[in-house]
């Protein structure tokens, strides 16, 4: 009898533990490459603030972050937890030093990964080729 109330208790104890099942992985979603010229006013915000929200690609839109003149980051915008939920995306914090997803609490920082919150996997990142004052993001992930 002490025997199967052991083993029913670790049984117990290991579903608890166990990871979140319901966390699926960010969709893949192919699109076709996003060219961005630098010079233009509607990038603006990258030369001002060091980063530019891109709405044609990923699935929830594309975070895209200076790194320095020649360097770039392109993150899904789609929260890694709970990708699925309706509200899953990330925002620029007020601080403008960290992302955030309000929904779900989780934050990254601007590399992509995760510092706080229920999130464990990184932001999806994009590959993306820099050409003068060209910009080109493609649905390559690295």
């Amino acid at each position: 009898m002490r025997k199967s109330r052991i083993l029913s208790t670790i049984f117990l104890l290991s579903l608890a533990c166990a990871p979140d099942m319901g966390d699926d992985a960010i969709p893949v979603v192919a699109f076709p490459d996003i060219i961005i010229n630098t010079l233009l006013p509607e990038y603006a915000s990258l030369q001002s603030k060091g980063y530019q929200y891109i709405n044609d690609g990923g699935v929830r839109g594309i975070f895209l972050y200076r790194v320095n003149s020649s360097t770039y980051y392109a993150f899904e915008r789609n929260c890694s937890y709970h990708p699925n939920d309706a509200c899953a995306t990330v925002d620029v914090d007020a601080s403008g030093l960290f992302l955030k997803d309000s929904c779900c609490g989780s934050t990254f920082d601007l590399s992509g990964n995760p510092t706080g919150g229920p999130a464990f996997r990184p932001l999806r990142k994009y590959a993306n080729f820099v050409s003068g004052s060209e910009i080109t993001i493609t649905d390559q992930i690295e």
